[in-house]
């Protein structure tokens, strides 16, 4: 996932250091979640929140504090449903106490992490029930909007996106990312299907060789008329998701103290912290973790 590399860029001389050393891992890392959802039942509800759901934008009959979130809907229903913003907000703290522990594992794991789950927070689609179109008979769209149209015209995306700044209130910073992608859902899909409509049938899907196969896509002009339709919203998001990720590194570090990182020495991670880390990532169960997710 390139936002991680890219906001490495974003961090002050303390911090840019310890991750451009590291900068492969936390590129390569940030597929981990998508990766646990295979083996994982509990991991899919952390990379969404169908807010739908809860009535129309913007959505004020659910509550924003996680512990108030649970005593309305219950936690197996907001499980249900997509728990993305509160499990930013835990992520955060994990990554703080890795940061006061000085922990380089935990540092490079949590970060990985949190990175992949802001970049999924700014995808409109991952906050709409109707996630790849499928209600709407746009199916293949969430692939189309997050993956073909970057892919084609990503290179000419502007990514300096200036300085990580610290955030006061993360809850409240991540809970305005998401209202932002739900307020676009709407264009998404719409202009999606207006464009459908408009463009010659014939032109819209192309055949490009992929691997040893030949798949059928969005062709080029579709996606580049898709793209002006939107007002480049892909690139946006892109560069919103970006420096919120370094931002969020950057106060996990300050609210941990600011410890040195230059003295963090290569080891490998024991097998108890593995498997401790393990069990962290699948679910909320840690009294302490989840009475600090309230700000």
């Amino acid at each position: 996932m390139a936002f991680n590399r890219l906001a490495v860029f974003t961090l002050p001389p303390q911090m840019i250091s310890f991750y451009k050393d590291n900068i492969e891992y936390i590129t390569e890392h940030a597929v981990d979640p998508d990766k646990r959802r295979y083996s994982d039942p509990e991991e899919a509800p952390h990379h969404y929140i169908d807010l739908d759901r809860y009535g129309t934008y913007p959505f004020d009959s659910l509550p924003r504090r996680w512990n108030d979130a649970v005593a309305k809907y219950t936690e197996d229903s907001l499980n249900k449903h997509g728990v993305v913003p509160w499990w930013i907000s835990l992520e955060l703290i994990r990554l703080t106490d890795a940061f006061k522990e000085k922990n380089k594992y935990r540092i490079l794991h949590y970060s990985a992490d949190i990175g992949h789950y802001i970049a999924d927070a700014h995808v409109p689609l991952h906050c709409t029930s109707n996630y790849n179109g499928q209600l709407t008979n746009q199916k293949g769209i969430h692939a189309f909007w997050e993956s073909r149209v970057p892919e084609l015209f990503g290179d000419e995306y502007d990514y300096f996106v200036g300085k990580a700044e610290y955030i006061e209130h993360p809850g409240e910073s991540i809970w305005k990312s998401v209202m932002q992608s739900a307020a676009a859902v709407d264009s998404v899909l719409g202009m999606e299907k207006i464009l459908s409509q408009q463009f010659p049938s014939d032109q819209k899907y192309t055949y490009e060789d992929r691997g040893e196969s030949n798949i059928r896509t969005y062709s080029k002009d579709y996606s580049a008329a898709y793209e002006k339709m939107l007002d480049d919203m892909q690139e946006k998001r892109m560069r919103a998701a970006i420096i919120t990720i370094g931002s969020f590194w950057y106060t996990a570090w300050v609210n941990a103290g600011k410890p040195d990182l230059s003295d963090l020495k290569d080891s490998p991670a024991s097998p108890e912290d593995i498997q401790q880390l393990n069990a962290m990532d699948k679910s909320w169960r840690d009294g302490k973790i989840i009475g600090r997710t309230e700000e």
